[in-house]
């Protein structure tokens, strides 16, 4: 059963904003934390690695946000690759 080129599109094009910017900053706060703790700062940082755990202040996404993060890495992995794959010339 073939996928619907135009709404894997719309789904890629649609999520992918909301699932970039959690990674994102997950992937710059570890990095920044890392940096933090090898130059002997780590204490004075630590708001980078609460950051970087989902907790927000007052909002805190501990719990989850690993789990969010992994959910739309996947997903846009997978249909980024679906409409990749789509879009290849067939020899």
């Amino acid at each position: 059963m073939p996928i619907d080129r135009g709404r894997l599109r719309q789904l890629h094009y649609r999520f992918a904003p909301i699932f970039f910017f959690p990674v994102l900053l997950t992937v710059l706060t570890g990095s920044l934390f890392q940096i933090a703790v090898l130059s002997g700062q780590g204490d004075t940082f630590s708001w980078l690695l609460a950051w970087h755990r989902g907790h927000f202040g007052r909002i805190n996404l501990e719990v989850i946000y690993p789990f969010l993060n992994a959910f739309g890495t996947l997903m846009l992995a997978m249909t980024g690759l679906l409409l990749w794959f789509q879009t290849r010339p067939h020899r």
